[in-house]
């Protein structure tokens, strides 16, 4: 938390005391070819959001930006993290228990700038669904939710390119064929310019504060049953302030898949990928010198089979993943220690899709799933009292443990009419990959490991059940949704304990249960000049964890009672769009101090419950105004923005400071920004 604040504080925060021919398309990209209210109806999945990236990215975005990650926030049963942040939550569970896919391949801390910009540029993505929790058996690697985005291929036949010029960022996208009719290749590029400003500052000119990301898409038919498609994704972020801290964080993928069509529909598609996250900090601040490293490396092969059976549809495949997880690498003043941990984690599915009337159709799914931690590292156990009581050394590779899940999955749709589905669902889901923070944002310094001798995997059973209705004219569709999701061996903070603590994580936490449940409700018009939606969540997250908060439940971190979300888009010509979104939700649960007490010179808080106070109430409205021109060789684009138009502080962080005598304690609001206008010029050809 300490680490936290001083970032903030550096960096001069605001302060205040409150989608059977010959096909030669990639079979991802055209799995959403309509967000209509019909499709809504007849989907099987219940729990599933089919984005359209032009629809959706259309809502007022922080900085002129177009950014996928903030706008999911915007559906029902979905929350930002805090202010600006891309960071979501779903359903209760935390962003660290999403899985966000990017062409195949997992992409972790999915935010820039500590998540006031998305880590993806939206120039280079072609569609998206989110599942809710609710997950086909082909997904897993997460307890909460799932975002599979497909990045978009260039043009085989001409070439494209577009720019934008924004306030504090710049971009660019080229595509075109490299052998036409064959071969295509599409590059966008993203930086910001932030570090340019400070240097005109004789107090900032030896900080940085910038960021920038990659994309590259290689597509190439080789003939009519086979196609190879290569993506590329980097970004890299920096924060530097003179003497005082140097953040430095980034993500990397690469996928390579092979698209092969069989006879009648069916195709397999075979993916090998490695994705690594990592994170290298350094903090020197009143005698306090940490310099901190950590990072996520896998390597993956991954096979998959589509099968048309008729009216019904069956997909299977397997997966075979070797990840390394450095939990940390610190030198703190001349100490130095570090501990990383490498793991074979296997998995098996079979998913049908069985359509047996216009009426009743079900997704049904199995998934087996195995993770092995690795030796090659120290294992060890640990004593009741947080202590290492043994230590266990394994020959590198040699098995350590392990963990078996099984994992049902189903969704059945009845629609009782043409305009109204009734769906019900059930889904176990699991994940390997724990995260530990000292807030309810993710940061840069987030702490992440894995399924060890320990700690065991997180093990979620959700069930769902939800009401459908849409209007004969398709102009308007209504849903409501209602779930409840039990999780096992949630990890948390022991009492007492936080990031810098101990190196050996198991030290640091203990495990137990996890529970959420609520309602969500959203209204939408489609049709007309003016469309957009209402979307409501009524919600509760809670926590028990024996040795915690005297084994009593607790509100988890991400607990809110109310999240509204109102969407306004409004087209009176082809020239202007004008868009508007207000957002509101119910302070966040967070702890403070019950008292405190004088231990020789030093004030000692003290703490009687978790989570037991609530952060105020979080509400902005955000509006922008988009100029499009066509001419004959390009269109160009002005879009004018204004975020957060009433100027609400809203809490980012709450600290406690003493008084110069320590006799009274304050809780202090940090706040990252009141208004903020934007401009930025888009042009493509």
């Amino acid at each position: 938390m300490f680490v936290l604040n001083l970032i903030l504080s550096a960096l001069s925060l605001t302060a205040i005391a409150e989608e059977d021919s010959i096909r030669t398309e990639q079979l991802d990209e055209v799995v959403v070819t309509s967000n209509s209210a019909r499709q809504r109806i007849k989907n099987v999945q219940t729990g599933a959001e089919l984005i359209q990236i032009e629809d959706l990215t259309s809502a007022p975005q922080l900085f002129g930006e177009n950014d996928i990650m903030r706008s999911i926030q915007l559906l029902p049963g979905v929350k930002s993290e805090s202010d600006a942040s891309s960071g979501f939550q779903v359903r209760g569970g935390t962003s660290v228990q999403n899985q966000v896919l990017f062409d195949n391949a997992p992409v972790y801390n999915v935010g820039h700038m500590a998540g006031l910009f998305s880590a993806f540029n939206d120039d280079a993505l072609a569609s998206a669904t989110l599942y809710k929790g609710l997950l086909p058996a082909q997904y897993g690697g997460a307890s909460s939710a799932v975002l599979d985005v497909t990045g978009r291929t260039g043009d085989k036949t001409g070439w494209h390119g577009g720019a934008t010029i924004g306030l504090l960022s710049a971009k660019g996208t080229l595509e075109g064929p490299i052998v036409k009719d064959k071969a295509s290749f599409l590059v966008t590029a993203r930086r910001t310019y932030m570090d340019m400003f400070l240097k005109l500052s004789n107090d900032f000119k030896n900080n940085s504060l910038y960021f920038y990301d990659i994309n590259a898409k290689l597509d190439w038919t080789l003939n009519t049953r086979n196609q190879l498609f290569l993506t590329f994704f980097t970004g890299y972020d920096k924060t530097a302030v003179e003497d005082m801290a140097d953040i430095r964080w980034g993500n990397l993928t690469t996928s390579l898949k092979w698209l092969h069509h069989f006879n009648g529909g069916s195709n397999s598609q075979t993916t090998l990928y490695w994705s690594s996250y990592m994170t290298d900090n350094g903090v020197d601040f009143a005698g306090f010198n940490l310099w901190y490293k950590g990072h996520i490396r896998q390597g993956s092969l991954r096979q998959d089979f589509h099968i048309e059976l008729g009216r019904h549809q069956l997909k299977a495949g397997f997966q075979s993943s070797l990840l390394n997880v450095k939990s940390a690498e610190w030198q703190i003043i001349n100490k130095y220690d570090k501990e990383e941990r490498r793991a074979w984690e296997n998995a098996a599915w079979l998913n049908g899709t069985l359509n047996f009337s216009e009426a009743l159709s079900a997704s049904l799914g199995l998934r087996l799933g195995t993770f092995s931690p690795l030796g090659g590292s120290l294992y060890y156990d640990i004593e009741p009292d947080g202590n290492i009581g043994w230590y266990y050394n394994y020959k590198q590779n040699e098995i350590v443990k392990t963990y078996t899940t099984l994992e049902p999955r189903a969704s059945i749709s009845y629609q009782p009419t043409p305009l109204t589905s009734i769906k019900l669902g059930y889904a176990r889901t699991s994940q390997n990959i724990h995260a530990l923070r000292n807030q309810s944002t993710s940061t840069p310094f987030d702490r992440y490991a894995i399924s060890s001798n320990i700690i065991e995997p997180e093990v979620a059973d959700q069930v769902s059940a939800g009401f459908y209705l849409m209007t004969p004219s398709q102009a308007y569709d209504f849903s409501l949704e209602t779930y409840y999701r039990q999780t096992d061996n949630v990890i948390d903070y022991r009492d007492g304990k936080s990031f810098g603590s101990e190196i050996e994580i198991e030290r640091l936490v203990l495990a137990g249960d996890g529970k959420s449940y609520g309602v969500e409700f959203c209204a939408r018009k489609n049709a007309g000049k003016l469309t957009g939606w209402l979307a409501y969540t009524l919600s509760w997250s809670k926590t028990r964890i024996p040795g915690i908060n005297n084994g009593n439940w607790y509100d988890a971190n991400n607990d809110r009672r109310h999240d509204i979300n109102i969407v306004a888009m409004y087209r009176p010509n082809k020239k202007w769009t004008f868009n508007a979104a207000w957002v509101f939700n119910s302070g966040q649960a967070f702890t403070a101090p019950s008292g405190k007490y004088q231990l020789f010179d030093n004030w000692i808080y003290y703490y009687a419950e978790r989570n037991g106070y609530r952060a105020p109430d979080y509400h902005h409205l955000d509006v922008s105004a988009v100029w499009t021109i066509k001419r004959s060789w390009c269109t160009q684009q002005w879009v004018f923005g204004i975020y957060n138009i009433y100027n609400r502080y809203n809490p980012y962080l709450i600290n406690f400071e003493d008084s110069e005598n320590g006799n009274r304690t304050r809780a202090v609001q940090y706040s990252l920004f009141g208004i903020v206008p934007s401009i930025a010029f888009n042009i493509k050809f």
